[in-house]
């Protein structure tokens, strides 16, 4: 993994599909709902303006309430399931996790630790950004996901 430090982000336009599931199935969703995504924004003439996004809302229990889909350059009318919306302005504490998504879980500890060291809370949700993972390359030691944790509390150098 590599350091974690804050980030200030800009309001970003996305297209996404949001549902509830239960943490065993999220992997299975990603596919099918990123192509569903890929296909709303080909269908309505736009495409993906980046990397594909999932957005946590709330804490995961049993079950996880999220929004997969890519940014885009202007707002989204929507068809579908397939809504417009933002993922918001803010400021958050970042790190690329390198690797296996299996091991995604150890990323997210080191940042909350981070987070708590640092006198900091982070807001009821979270998202990560799959900057490269198994469409680009199997090989899953040049995977690199950007986890991202919407932040309150003090200032914090970088």
């Amino acid at each position: 993994m590599t350091d974690i430090h804050i980030i200030e982000l800009q309001e970003q336009q996305v297209a996404g599909v949001r549902l509830r599931v239960r943490m065993d199935e999220i992997t299975t969703i990603f596919d099918t709902r990123f192509t569903e995504v890929l296909d709303a924004l080909t269908a309505a003439g736009a495409q993906p303006a980046g990397a594909p996004y999932a957005r946590y809302r709330g804490r995961p229990t049993d079950t996880v309430d999220v929004e997969v889909g890519f940014p885009v350059t202007a707002p989204f009318q929507g068809t579908g399931e397939v809504r417009g919306g933002t993922l918001p302005a803010v400021r958050a504490a970042e790190a690329v996790h390198p690797g296996s998504y299996d091991t995604l879980p150890e990323t997210y500890a080191a940042v909350e630790r981070w987070v708590a060291e640092n006198d900091l809370q982070t807001l009821e949700e979270s998202w990560e950004v799959y900057e490269s993972g198994p469409e680009s390359d199997p090989d899953p030691s040049t995977w690199r996901t950007r986890v991202v944790f919407p932040l309150t509390g003090p200032q914090v150098g970088a």
